[in-house]
């Protein structure tokens, strides 16, 4: 008798709970919804630039300059590196200046004005921006120069600096600058005269 009653007591309170003022409702644990990001840090690009390309005779002032037509490849290999290619001819006219040597200034100088390079490209992302380092090895030809109808090229290390702006995961645009070559003379030209070359570069990337 006493267990039926219990069993009964248990019963009307159960009955009161159920129909008293709040429902108790099952216990549901939340659901995490994890988003897929998708990134493409990694990765073959190419691109194309606009450059104002210049080599200068820092002793004598003597000087060419072009704007060049730059062509890129490149390999990503995560978000902190790359490995590129690149390769600057002049488009138009290469103008010279002989600075404070006797001669002739050019408004159209008889020459091709190129550089070939290959480059490490360690870099660092925040948001869309990114900064990035060129270091590698590079040639810097002067080609078919009146005097002689000689080239002259050196090659040897480079190095630049450059900014970035992701547009999104598959183009950007950029801004760099490459010193192509610092050193004594010009292969024969300038002989124990400091020589300057550089490259100024505006372009956009493409990523697949």
């Amino acid at each position: 008798m006493k267990k039926t009653s219990i069993a009964f007591g248990c019963m009307f309170l159960a009955m009161n709970a159920a129909y008293a003022g709040g429902d108790i409702e099952p216990i549901v644990e939340p659901v995490i919804v994890v988003e897929d990001v998708i990134t493409n840090e990694s990765g073959l690009y190419v691109g194309v630039g606009i450059s104002s390309l210049k080599l200068k005779d820092d002793f004598t002032d003597e000087e060419f300059t072009a704007t060049g037509m730059m062509l890129q490849a490149g390999y990503q290999y995560n978000k902190y590196l790359a490995i590129e290619g690149r390769y600057n001819l002049h488009v138009g006219d290469v103008s010279y200046d002989k600075g404070n040597l006797k001669g002739v200034n050019y408004d159209d100088y008889p020459t091709d004005f190129t550089n070939l390079g290959i480059y490490i490209k360690p870099m660092y992302s925040i948001d869309d921006f990114s900064a990035y380092a060129l270091l590698g090895y590079g040639e810097v030809e002067l080609t078919n120069i009146p005097q002689g109808d000689e080239d002259r090229t050196e090659a040897g290390f480079q190095w630049g600096l450059g900014l970035g702006y992701n547009f999104n995961e598959n183009i950007s645009i950029f801004v760099d600058y490459v010193r192509m070559y610092d050193g004594e003379g010009f292969d024969g030209r300038a002989t124990n005269r400091n020589v300057v070359a550089d490259a100024w570069t505006l372009g956009v990337t493409y990523k697949f």
